[in-house]
């Protein structure tokens, strides 16, 4: 299993993530490598997050929530791509199984 050392960014995702929303469940999916950026890249993810907090609050709400942490745990640091799956526990059915991005079609419609 690859350290923080390796992979910061998405140790930085996960970190942030764990530490402001609590989370009874947490996946952070690095998918760079479905996409045309160097081998060891981190620029494309997907994340499933289950938290209280995001009781009572509209799907766009849990998302920019979601982004802000992000946002301000990376500090400029480059993610190109972040899709995001925020629940609440009354949502989330522990058997489900989080999906793959499709894979990457090269942008601008290729």
């Amino acid at each position: 299993m690859a350290n923080s050392v390796e992979k910061p960014i998405e140790a930085a995702i996960r970190e942030g993530l764990a530490g402001q929303l609590n989370p009874i469940h947490l996946e952070v999916v690095n998918e760079s490598y479905m996409h045309n950026v160097p081998k060891g890249a981190e620029t494309h993810f997907k994340v499933l997050v289950v938290s209280e907090q995001f009781d009572g609050l509209p799907l766009i709400k849990r998302h920019r929530l979601v982004n802000e942490i992000v946002k301000q745990k990376l500090a400029g640091d480059f993610v190109h791509a972040l899709s995001i799956e925020a629940k609440t526990p009354t949502q989330w059915d522990p058997n489900y199984k989080l999906e793959p991005s499709p894979n990457c079609r090269g942008g601008f419609g290729k």
